[in-house]
């Protein structure tokens, strides 16, 4: 796993805290059970029970790994007024064409969630939004063809 510097709210930091210490102290030992009890069915080369609970152990152990390794790179990202977009920052933005303005909120990779209007910092409009300040214009390629934006507001 890539050591990347992953930017997070502190509630989304805390939510994530709580969800590895769930893992680590209810969902294994749940795990571990359901191991135990497949592996007294008998023949674990035809036993369904085994290889589903081997498979869960799997994802599990997978997601702990995953959640300790952004906790470890993690970075509190604070929300701030400034003239330059960044992490944390609340964009107003209008595409070419359209009437309605749309609202972004610049976030980690963890936290993005299109229906709320969080984006990541790594997405193309993210990128493509850092570093832009008020009434800048920007192109963003999509799969429709490329779409003309102007930044309207940073809060």
């Amino acid at each position: 796993m890539a050591d990347q510097k992953e930017y997070l709210s502190k509630e989304k930091y805390v939510e994530l805290e709580k969800e590895l210490d769930h893992l680590k102290k209810v969902v294994r030992r749940e795990v571990a059970e359901n191991l135990e009890y497949a592996k007294g069915l008998g023949d674990l080369s035809e036993n369904a029970e085994y290889q589903e609970a081997r498979a869960n152990q799997a994802s599990t152990e997978e997601r702990i790994a995953k959640l300790e390794n952004i906790l470890k790179n993690a970075e509190i990202m604070t929300i701030h007024h400034s003239n330059v977009i960044s992490i944390g920052s609340t964009v107003h933005v209008k595409k070419e064409g359209d009437s309605k303005n749309r609202i972004y909120q610049i976030v980690g990779s963890e936290e993005s969630d299109m229906a709320t209007g969080k984006i990541s910092l790594r997405s193309p409009m993210g990128q493509a939004l850092q570093g832009k300040e008020k009434g800048d214009t920007f192109v963003l390629n999509t799969p429709a063809g490329k779409v003309n934006y102007t930044i309207l507001e940073i809060e």
